[in-house]
């Protein structure tokens, strides 16, 4: 197996995520602990909501964007799916599209199968994309059953 996703992938899914909830998640119980009327010039209670707020719309926001990506390997025939605890293997004819686009610092690559896979119809991870050129060049016959293009062939 070869991995084509970004060494970030694990960061960004696992990492960051954890951080975000322990820490604003420890934040907001203590605020809703502690008994005063205001907190500097704000009243309690807007701000105690306010923060509840925050950390909530924070937490699903981590967890419909970065909490999907996952981490993709591939041999000669297959794709294989890892969320860090479990990994399936698809084989290449079950993929329908695969799309591409730069996100700041990153490729973020988007898999859409032709049925229902362990992760749903369309999954999401970072390219790494000297990782996928390397195996493009260990194994052009996978090359030519994906469909897929290399960063550079999608810019030209």
């Amino acid at each position: 197996m070869h991995r084509i996703s970004s060494n970030w992938t694990l960061f960004f899914k696992i990492f960051l995520p954890t951080f975000w909830m322990v820490f604003f998640g420890a934040l907001t119980i203590a605020l809703w602990m502690v008994d005063t009327p205001y907190f500097g010039n704000i009243p309690a209670m807007p701000f105690k909501l306010g923060m509840t707020f925050f950390f909530l719309v924070g937490t699903a926001a981590l967890y419909f964007t970065l909490m999907q990506l996952l981490r993709v390997d591939l041999d000669e025939g297959h794709l294989f799916l890892s969320n860090y605890f479990k990994t399936y293997r698809y084989p290449f004819s079950e993929i329908d599209s695969i799309s591409e686009r730069d996100v700041v610092f990153f490729h973020l690559v988007r898999i859409k199968f032709k049925g229902k896979g362990h992760f749903g119809s369309r999954i999401s991870f970072l390219l790494d994309d000297s990782m996928l050129r390397a195996f493009f060049q260990k194994h052009p016959e996978a090359a030519a059953q994906l469909p897929f293009r290399s960063a550079e062939e999608s810019r030209n």
